[in-house]
């Protein structure tokens, strides 16, 4: 624990973080994570976040030592994609029971998970993962992986991110630095080249990664190691041999990255793949960063070619979309990366932002959000559900950008909706993932649902009756329909 205490203490300290820098040495020592409320749904904790950056690692079989529900609640909490093995979709868990703990059994059932793994499946390594009730009462991961490690000839690799220890950010920070302690560097490749990059932070959500390689490749920019999306194991354990690097989400692995130049000499810069000027942008440093690593300049060249064309294609296919969207007003509830970059390419096709959360940003991604718009009044840290429930209902906005978790007070507000957090079932990135953004924003928008449900219910309506003149052949034949129904009446008696 004292190991594991010391190692919180340094991801606190990061001093590839401006915001960390500012602060003296007491308060960095505290970290930026607010503590957790007990009992309430605090958007994930450590355990929770490891478990988001490693598993999408496709051909590793990933073990959480504890009982069911920890692996129940974890498991597929995120949309990411693979090209090819399944074994990440596979569920392992030691299963730990009250009996187990009281009989001190949980380093012996982990070993023994540990081998039924290797016998059943034979995958290039495991990583074990404690949690608050196995890191308690006291199990030494790091032991029991080393020694089957030893056993069994592969790699085990201990991931110490129990819970209790903070937030989810905290867990993907402590996720970067197991790879950094047991993976990234434990193989070397046999074929290293001057194009070589990683990309940190892409989980491939929806297949988005799949729509940015196929432009490296056409530069002849080869991706060594994608961490985590689609990633396999191997790739990541030889990582250490690439030129550059491009961090796509700062929050989560900032901290590897530094660390791989300083170990390695691998540069990074902080870019997106997010809307059409971003995703030239982001092109253009990974080209101008080889470079300065010995790549050949005829790079930047082919560079400038490609966006050039794939602008003019994504500009001609946006123009359609642009007089249906002019205006409409945007609400983003989302964090980090996607609080500056989608606002930036929503704005390049005329939609005007209102608001935009920044909640999981950090002080460089608010420094951006501000020359995009100019001030910070759009911006909120935090938005209670009946605020945001409020500025829809009054129709400030045409349309919620947000995660799965806000989507009810959207619809409770009549209000159209959009995924945009990890579940969501479309890619964004790129050009054609901006393509494909702005056609989602327009069909939800454009729902004719909406004018439906608007609408008061046919229930709520009191039409008023209107009486329709008669003419003469009507009242007449009103009158001896009357006499007739009293006469029946007068033979039969009262009803």
């Amino acid at each position: 624990m004292s190991l594991l205490r010391a190692k919180i203490q340094d991801v606190f300290n990061e001093p590839a973080c401006e915001k960390n820098r500012g602060k003296d040495a007491k308060a960095r020592k505290e970290g930026c994570s607010k503590p957790l409320t007990p009992g309430a749904a605090a958007g994930g904790c450590a355990f929770d976040g490891a478990k988001i950056v490693l598993q999408p690692i496709t051909d590793v079989a990933h073990l959480i030592h504890a009982p069911l529900a920890c692996e129940g609640n974890s498991w597929d909490n995120r949309g990411a994609a693979s090209s090819g093995p399944a074994l990440w979709r596979r569920s392992f868990t030691t299963d730990l029971t009250e009996l187990d703990v009281v009989m001190g059994q949980g380093e012996r059932k982990l070993f023994k998970a540990i081998r039924e793994i290797k016998e059943a499946y034979g995958p290039p390594a495991i990583f074990v993962y404690p949690t608050c009730v196995t890191a308690l009462i006291g199990d030494d991961i790091e032991a029991v992986c080393q020694r089957a490690a030893e056993k069994f000839g592969l790699a085990v690799v201990p991931v110490n991110a129990p819970g209790f220890v903070g937030s989810k950010s905290l867990g993907n920070k402590l996720a970067g630095e197991a790879l950094l302690e047991h993976v990234i560097g434990t193989a070397e490749p046999d074929d290293p080249g001057p194009y070589d990059m990683n990309i940190l932070g892409e989980f491939n959500l929806s297949g988005e990664f799949w729509l940015v390689k196929p432009l490296l490749d056409r530069l002849g920019i080869r991706v060594r190691a994608c961490v985590p999306g689609d990633a396999r194991y191997l790739d990541i354990a030889s990582a250490h041999r690439a030129r550059v690097a491009m961090v796509v989400c700062s929050t989560a692995l900032i901290n590897l990255a530094r660390k791989m130049e300083q170990r390695w000499g691998i540069p990074f810069f902080e870019g997106s793949f997010y809307g059409i000027t971003d995703t030239s942008e982001a092109l253009r440093q990974i080209s101008q960063l080889l470079v300065q690593k010995g790549a050949d300049s005829e790079i930047l060249g082919r560079t400038e070619v490609l966006i050039a064309e794939e602008e003019a294609i994504a500009w001609k296919k946006l123009a359609a979309y642009r007089p249906r969207l002019e205006g409409k007003r945007v609400l983003l509830n989302t964090g980090g990366v996607k609080s500056w970059s989608v606002v930036h390419a929503l704005m390049e096709i005329g939609i005007e932002i209102v608001g935009t959360s920044i909640k999981k940003s950090t002080v460089e991604d608010k420094e951006r959000i501000k020359q995009i718009l100019k001030d910070d009044k759009h911006m909120f840290e935090q938005m209670a559900a009946q605020e945001l429930y409020a500025m829809l209902s009054e129709h400030k906005a045409d349309i919620l950008l947000s995660g799965g978790r806000t989507q009810f007070v959207a619809l409770k507000a009549k209000t159209p909706w959009l995924d945009i957090n990890q579940e969501r079932q479309h890619p964004y990135a790129g050009y054609d993932g901006m393509v494909e953004l702005v056609r989602q924003i327009d069909l939800a928008i454009h729902n004719p649902i909406w004018c439906q449900v608007r609408e008061p219910a046919p229930w709520d309506c009191q039409p008023a009756v209107r009486e329709e003149p008669r003419t003469k052949n009507e009242t007449a034949t009103l009158h001896a329909v009357q006499e007739f129904a009293g006469t029946t009446a007068g033979n039969f008696g009262e009803c």
